[in-house]
């Protein structure tokens, strides 16, 4: 689909700027309050107004579905696919729960943004160390705390719309610590912001949640963790509008 240079336009002189600005500003007030409250819930509300107005700014309407099937207060871990950048203010501004992301180590470097996640209870990991024990124990203190997580088991965005493989390491963590998963469908967003594209168009993001799955007396494997992310990853691709198969895969 060809874009018009309007939208690059738009990008380069008016959407870079501003949200530079809503990082700079939300970023630093957020960390000043990490200060103050070691939980990050003042933080979070920081989190949520850059989500806003980032989508604000853009033109990204998104429709939302399925939230009244949750439980308001109560903790999950919410596990979505992943299309673009602007997945994680979607998901920020619509599910109204305490949320922290689990995502690489190398994010905590970036200025502002990076270091409101280190600061603020934000659980990162790095992928070329990997301590399953301490994860496990980050991840059973922050849900101690009333905190819900999100994760992104395809460990990178989507190029073309279709869901992948969810890895296993994250459902084998939640088995361990029998923590809820709630599956979560994302359409649309890749449209707003392809993976490699800088460029942004406003645009329309479906937003599905879906019934949460408990993990209470699953089988704490490798298999057994394999067979949940396979099945909450069909609970997903069941609300992507995914694009068709190319010809050679569909003729297999």
């Amino acid at each position: 689909m060809k874009i018009p240079p309007f939208h690059w336009w738009r990008t380069v002189f008016f959407l870079i700027p501003a949200i530079a600005v809503y990082s700079v500003v939300l970023g630093t007030v957020s960390i000043a309050s990490s200060f103050v409250d070691r939980r990050g819930h003042f933080a979070h509300r920081c989190a949520r107004a850059w989500a806003w107005l980032i989508l604000a700014t853009t033109g990204v309407d998104v429709e939302v579905r399925g939230v009244e099937r949750l439980t308001p207060g109560k903790t999950y871990i919410f596990v979505s696919n992943h299309q673009s950048i602007y997945d994680i203010p979607v998901i920020f501004w619509h599910l109204p729960w305490q949320l922290r992301i689990i995502a690489k180590a190398s994010l905590g470097k970036f200025p502002f943004w990076g270091w409101h996640l280190s600061r603020t209870g934000h659980l990162l990991v790095d992928r070329t160390r990997p301590d399953q024990w301490g994860i496990l124990r980050r991840w059973k203190g922050l849900v101690s705390q009333g905190l819900s997580l999100i994760v992104f088991p395809e460990g990178t965005r989507s190029a073309d719309g279709r869901v992948g493989r969810f890895k296993g390491g994250s459902f084998l963590l939640a088995i361990q610590a029998e923590l809820p998963l709630v599956p979560v469908s994302v359409s649309g967003s890749r449209h707003v912001m392809r993976k490699g594209r800088m460029m942004t168009c406003p645009g329309h993001v479906r937003l599905v949640v879906h019934d949460p799955v408990p993990t209470s007396g699953l089988e704490a494997t490798p298999e057994g963790a394999r067979r949940l992310a396979e099945r909450i990853r069909e609970a997903v691709r069941a609300d992507v509008d995914e694009p068709p198969a190319p010809a050679a895969a569909a003729a297999e």
